[in-house]
């Protein structure tokens, strides 16, 4: 079954202060065309940078869910995202005038309202869908994930709180749009007012008050507020996982069940999601692919797969440290670490996958790199660990192109780099 990609018909608004900042900032909803996906512009910074609403520009999980595209930031975006993901809504301009939305009651619902006071428009081109065909499982920490084949979208989460009125929690919803804005989109994000105090302190929660947060108390809810269901806590939780997995691009056919759920594993369920649609759609290069294209050989070829390409703009590969790399014989063997210099070089040639993307017969073509900066190394990385390198063509012009780069292990950044290429006859 095939559906066409959805924007709204209007521009519509919303004002408030930040859930976490606690600052004010308007935030404008506007019709995106095809194939935009969804899209935050910081309209307070010069040039209005843009910053995807993909996986691939988290910058922070902790205790919420945080966007970066160079300097540009925009934080606590999940709510917002669940509510255009919830009502499948493929492309649209988010411009926002500071560095996180409105939490305006703390859930997804007044988003939602205002999406359908926008109206909907439907496009030309196919919706990107993702139909999960081979069930998989893993853990991050306490969160434990399942995904399943599903004729539809299902999430089911349970959570296990130390709390009288919390406790274990289980709930589960098809996310059609009309179970959604019922059984989902109202919860509101929830917090123990024990917690205030160490989450100010890392500047967290400064604009949380009783109009945007279920406070608790050690034993109860805070004087004057009350559930809008028993089992608000988990169904918030689901909320979270829809808004986090907005993140694929695309619209999901799969159920997932989620144990102790929180935004690090819905990050990487995420980033697992968005690596099989470059699988359906064709997108991926296995190694006898990039050897046809890349000159380097064992022990020197240092890409493995190429999970995502967008020609001419970006690309994602994977780079897989096993425990048998030659360097670890040498490079501190009593506690290996992989040479930075082979980080950057697997950053390097990954772009060059990039470069030589839209080159007939790259086998008659090389690419040497003219230049590295902005080098920063941020965690070692270790035999077991899986580089994810992701890089961007930030300037081009004929056969030189210069890439903006970031090696991750676990959503974490590993290494940066900005590498200038120049492709040359063999």
């Amino acid at each position: 079954m095939t559906e066409n990609q959805r924007t709204i018909a209007r521009a519509v608004e919303a004002r408030g202060h930040g859930l976490h900042t606690g600052e004010a900032s308007v935030v404008t909803l506007r019709p995106a065309p095809e194939h935009t996906g969804l899209r935050f512009r910081r309209t307070d910074l010069a040039g209005a940078p843009q910053i995807p609403a993909t996986v691939d520009a988290v910058d922070s999980v902790y205790r919420e869910t945080a966007l970066r595209r160079g300097e540009a930031v925009v934080r606590t975006v999940e709510h917002l995202l669940a509510a255009a993901h919830g009502l499948h809504l493929d492309n649209l301009w988010l411009d926002i005038s500071g560095p996180e939305p409105p939490a305006l009651d703390g859930s997804a619902a007044p988003w939602c309202d205002l999406l359908l006071e926008a109206g909907e428009l439907a496009q030309k081109a196919e919706a990107t869908r993702l139909r999960v065909r081979d069930p998989f499982h893993f853990e991050v920490g306490e969160a434990r994930y399942v995904v399943l084949p599903s004729k539809s979208w299902r999430v089911s989460a349970s959570i296990d709180f130390d709390h009288p009125l919390i406790g274990r929690q289980f709930a589960s919803a098809q996310l059609d749009t009309g179970p959604f804005m019922r059984e989902i989109a109202p919860a509101r994000t929830f917090g123990l007012s024990a917690w205030r105090e160490e989450l100010q302190a890392r500047g967290l929660a400064l604009g949380a008050s009783h109009r945007n947060t279920i406070v608790l108390s050690r034993d109860g809810l805070m004087a004057g507020q009350e559930l809008r269901f028993p089992d608000e806590f988990v169904r918030h939780k689901i909320l979270d996982v829809v808004g986090d997995l907005a993140l694929v691009g695309a619209r999901l056919q799969c159920h997932v069940i989620a144990e102790r759920p929180g935004h690090h594993g819905n990050l990487e369920l995420a980033r697992r999601l968005r690596s099989r649609i470059g699988a359906e759609q064709g997108w991926v290069m296995d190694v006898t692919d990039i050897l046809k294209i890349l000159p380097h050989r064992y022990p020197m070829l240092l890409v493995d797969r190429v999970l995502e390409v967008e020609p001419g703009k970006r690309i994602v590969g994977l780079k897989n440290v096993s425990a048998n790399e030659p360097f670890f014989a040498g490079h501190f063997p009593g506690r290996p670490v992989m040479p930075g210099v082979l980080i950057v070089e697997a950053l390097a040639q990954c772009g060059g996958l990039l470069l030589m993307g839209g080159i007939e017969n790259p086998k008659d073509k090389v690419i040497y790199f003219l230049s590295v900066d902005g080098v920063k190394f941020r965690r070692p990385v270790v035999p077991g660990d899986q580089l994810r390198l992701e890089l961007e063509l930030i300037q081009g012009r004929g056969s030189r192109g210069k890439l903006k780069g970031v090696a991750r292990v676990e959503g974490k950044v590993a290494a940066e780099a900005t590498i200038l290429g120049q492709i040359m006859d063999r």
